[in-house]
């Protein structure tokens, strides 16, 4: 964390930046200097780093770089972090932390119907599922749309496609994901390997959720650097019983039944070819559009787990700055 923390840069000549306590959540709001005819935009971002990494401070260069190039108020949560927080912690700072803002928008030059929320990796997950909280909350406005960058949806199966092509590639490992999510869920990493092969999952759930998470609704140019269908595995009760949370939506929002999913607002999905979370974004693509939900999907095809940070400075990579741009464009088309 140390290392990756970083500091508050300077100040930004077109932005207003202020520190605030969102429900004793920190945020950081970025807002334009510029004149604006009418409220802009809003845009509130969760960060990624599997729950137990990032910060307000480590995003800061992506968050002032959208708000400059939308000219949009970005608002960044920095919700407490996991293992020292149990699930569900975070999930419930960024929902307050959200609904704060969305009342208050009009304080910030935000017009409250103009809202999106979007984040990468974990803070997609979280966005994800704060999005499908909102579904049911009639007194706070409904999002504009989300934006979902490279996130992760769901725990039933680590043998899709990604999972298993992408498995060993820097910088998200497949028994990285498992781990940061046990170590969220507060759990002993001893269960990981049952957990990859599938044995959390009850048969129950498995015919339930198999419809949607399943590798033969991932397109066929998806499978072609070596995807072998997984064997049968047995259901252990005990690891079912020490992981179950991760299949609750807040967790797997991909698992959301269709009474949720349709309500859901336009949404932008960005995926990379070489990231074990990819097949996560391309499941929930499908899940959205089969349910009449409008879909925004942009894919790097070079592009790895965590490319967008780093999409300027020392270390840098042109998908990451044509991935941000792509998002910047999606903004202002909203």
């Amino acid at each position: 964390r140390y290392t990756q923390e970083g500091k508050k840069l300077g100040e930004d000549p077109k932005l207003y930046m202020k520190d605030l306590e969102f429900a004793n959540v920190p945020v950081r709001i970025y807002q334009p200097k510029a004149a604006s005819a009418n409220q802009r935009r809003g845009l509130i971002f969760f960060h990624g780093g599997g729950w137990m990494f990032g910060s307000i401070n480590s995003y800061d260069r992506v968050c002032r770089y959208i708000a400059r190039e939308s000219e949009s108020v970005v608002l960044s949560v920095g919700y407490r972090l996991a293992p020292e927080r149990k699930y569900p912690s975070q999930y419930k700072d960024c929902f307050v932390a959200t609904a704060q803002f969305m009342m208050t928008a009009k304080d910030y030059g935000v017009d409250p119907t103009r809202i999106i929320l979007g984040g990468d990796s974990a803070g997609g997950n979280i966005a994800a599922s704060v999005c499908q909280a909102l579904v049911s909350r009639p007194h706070l406005p409904k999002p504009l749309a989300q934006i979902l960058i490279y996130p992760g949806l769901q725990a039933i199966d680590f043998c899709l496609p990604s999972y298993q092509q992408n498995r060993a590639v820097p910088i998200l490992y497949r028994d990285d994901v498992i781990s940061t999510a046990l170590k969220y869920l507060n759990t002993d990493l001893s269960v990981l390997e049952n957990v990859v092969r599938g044995s959390h999952v009850p048969i129950d759930i498995k015919e339930k959720f198999g419809k949607w998470v399943n590798a033969d609704n991932i397109p066929n140019e998806f499978k072609v650097r070596g995807y072998k269908p997984p064997s049968p595995t047995s259901y252990l009760n005990d690891v079912y019983e020490a992981v179950k949370q991760a299949l609750e939506t807040t967790f797997s929002p991909l698992l959301a039944e269709d009474s949720i999913i349709r309500h859901l607002p336009q949404t932008y999905i960005l995926t990379c070819e070489y990231d074990v979370l990819r097949d996560d974004g391309l499941l929930y693509k499908k899940r959205l559009k089969d349910n009449g939900v409008l879909v925004t999907w942009y894919h790097i095809e070079d592009g790895f787990h965590g490319v967008l940070s780093l999409f300027d400075g020392f270390l840098s990579f042109p998908s990451g700055k044509k991935g941000v741009d792509n998002i910047v464009n999606f903004l202002n088309g909203l």
